[in-house]
Parts: C-alpha cells; sequence; structure tokens
C-alpha cells in the first residue's frame, strides 16, 4: 500500500492525464486559468502531482459533463477551498444550474420539434426547392421565423 501512495503522491502531468482521462493540454489550461492549482515541483523543476490534484481534476471533469461554466465550477472550488461552505449554499447554485440545463433541455426540444417538422416536409427530389433551406433562409429578428409545424 505504502509503495502505491508513494507513486501517486509523485504523479507526472501525463501519469495525471492517464489517471484521470484528460488531456494534456486540458490539465496545463486548468492550471493556467486557476482551476487547478500548481503542483509543487522537484529540484529539478519537474512537476509532481498528488492525490489532491487527481481529486480536484477529477471534480472539475465531472462538473463539465454536468454542464457547469468554468466560472460556476469556480465558484464551488472557491467554497470548497475556503472551506466556509454549506449544504444549502451548494444546493442554491446545483438548483440554479439545474433550471438553466431545464432551459436549454426546452430549447432543444423546441429546435426539435421546428426541424422535424420542416424535413417531413422535404420532398427529397431533384428540384432546389426545400423547405429547410427556406426555414433557414427566413430573418432571425422576425418573432415567427421558424416557428414551423408539421404538416
Amino acid at each position: 500500500m505504502s509503495g502505491d501512495h508513494a507513486a501517486v503522491t509523485a504523479l507526472k502531468r501525463s501519469d495525471l492525464a492517464r489517471l484521470t482521462g484528460c488531456n494534456l493540454e486540458t490539465i496545463r489550461y486548468y492550471e493556467s486559468v486557476g482551476l487547478m492549482p500548481d503542483p509543487p515541483r522537484t529540484a529539478s523543476g519537474h512537476r509532481r502531482y498528488g492525490p489532491a490534484h487527481v481529486e480536484r481534476l477529477n471534480f472539475v471533469m465531472r462538473a463539465r459533463d454536468l454542464g457547469f461554466t468554468m466560472e460556476e465550477i469556480r465558484g464551488l472550488l472557491s467554497m470548497v477551498d475556503r472551506g466556509s461552505h454549506t449544504c444549502a449554499e451548494v444546493e442554491r447554485r446545483g438548483r440554479h444550474h439545474l433550471d438553466v440545463v431545464r432551459a436549454k433541455i426546452r430549447d432543444l426540444q423546441q429546435i426539435e420539434t421546428v426541424l422535424a417538422g420542416t424535413i417531413a416536409r422535404c420532398t427529397g427530389s431533384d428540384t432546389p426547392d426545400c423547405p429547410l433551406l427556406e426555414v433557414l433562409s427566413e430573418g432571425h429578428g422576425d418573432p415567427m421565423a421558424g416557428k414551423i409545424t408539421a404538416q
């Protein structure tokens, strides 16, 4: 067990990437924007990552998977880092994010309806007339643009 622990406390960036499934460039990016702390360095200047880095990177990646923005993740990590969070505060942030996700789902469902209805009107013939191109050509500022119903 102690051999495993020693290996985990002396991870190179490539080891961290392999262990977490995160791209090397993504790890560099997260470090540059402050989501990942700078790792300690060896006497020769090589970065060495430990269990806390693995845990934090997994947190960031999971939050990204759940659709949290970088700023939302930064806010959650800030609360965790300060140790000043309550479940109620985290829940408020989570509920807000859930509301945003649900709004996106509604938007995507509306897009699906418009696309399905429009594509259903396509004939698939060799004519240049195409309902989908007509919808795409409609004015963006027109409140009725894209409000197509299936016929």
